[in-house]
């Protein structure tokens, strides 16, 4: 029998990890009896009774694994721990624990899988949620999606079925910022969307506050696109020049006696707010690519475990 491995990662959810583990075994016990189920909770050093409830579960769930963190290490190294600790021949990266992302979908998943796509992604249509994140999010997508050298559909997130050539080869690039998303798009393979409406939060409020959004953002960006430090470039040659001709002309016509002196103080000082901001915001941009070099280079381990429950090894 083959093994689907899901990955659920895990944030104080006490309120919805019971019923995540319940669904999931549910719909292996009546749509997937052909495969075998493991399914791998990330705990992110919860504070609740979340690793409580998932070991209380696991007598009666034999493919119900947990790994427990020694501290919240972020959604997205949390995540790509579990899926690199996983031994089923596909994976499921990411199933969120208060089901945002439908787990019934995953029988449709799987005979797109068997059919020979190595990956088969989710392609989210419509979303539950405010207007303006709901905005926000699809801009993002469609700028990411343009500047990234890899062939990645816009909606498309880490809600993702894939083959275990896909993981192994996802381990092999050893990133410092793993962007799961994009990086199975990275390795290649065939791929196949299917679309579906995200769901609101059933439990409380996002635990992936704006700023952890926006360093996620950043990363994809900088980790799969050298777009941004190129239009950098590109715009300071042209600002330079702009001013280069500027200042030719104000000397043509001083010299042409069109013009006595230089007059314009609020235009000096509005234009040294202007080149002092875009530097401030380039400057601001290449720090980005240091950083990305700089947690590269360091070799820490993507997060640092407490313990493994129900592993074989």
């Amino acid at each position: 029998m083959k093994t689907i491995s899901v990955i659920t990662p895990c944030f104080n959810e006490e309120k919805a990890i019971s019923e995540c583990v319940y669904i999931v075994k549910k719909i292996f016990d009546e749509k997937l009896p052909e495969y075998n189920l493991e399914h791998i909770i990330c705990d992110n050093c919860s504070t609740d009774r979340s690793v409580a409830l998932v070991k209380e579960l696991i007598p009666n769930h034999p493919g119900l694994r947990i790994i427990v963190n020694s501290r919240n290490f972020g959604i997205l190294k949390n995540t790509y721990n579990g899926v690199m600790a996983s031994s089923g021949d596909s994976v499921l990266l990411f199933l969120p624990a208060d089901l945002q992302d439908p787990p019934e979908l995953i029988p449709d998943m799987v005979k797109l899988w068997e059919s020979g796509s190595e990956i088969v992604f989710g392609i989210r249509a419509k979303r539950e949620e405010f207007l303006l994140i709901k905005l926000i999010r699809k801009l993002y997508y469609r700028i990411l999606s343009r500047l990234t050298y890899v062939d990645y559909p816009p909606d498309a997130g880490d809600f993702q079925l894939v083959d275990r050539v896909v993981v192994e080869s996802m381990r092999r690039i050893d990133d410092a910022q793993p962007f799961m998303r994009l990086m199975t798009f990275d390795c290649g393979f065939r791929s196949i969307g299917i679309k579906y409406t995200t769901r609101a939060r059933k439990h409380g409020k996002s635990r992936n506050p704006f700023s952890h959004l926006f360093e996620q953002g950043m990363n994809g960006i900088i980790s799969f696109s050298s777009a941004p430090i190129r239009i950098a470039s590109i715009f300071g040659g042209l600002i330079a020049l702009i001013s280069f001709l500027y200042a030719a002309s104000i000397i043509f016509l001083k010299l042409s006696g069109y013009i006595d002196a230089l007059p314009g103080t609020s235009t000096i000082i509005a234009a040294i707010f202007f080149f002092g901001g875009t530097q401030i915001l380039f400057t601001g941009l290449i720090g980005e690519y240091i950083l990305a070099i700089f947690n590269q280079v360091r070799r820490k381990p993507l997060v640092i475990e407490r313990e493994r429950v129900n592993f074989d090894n």
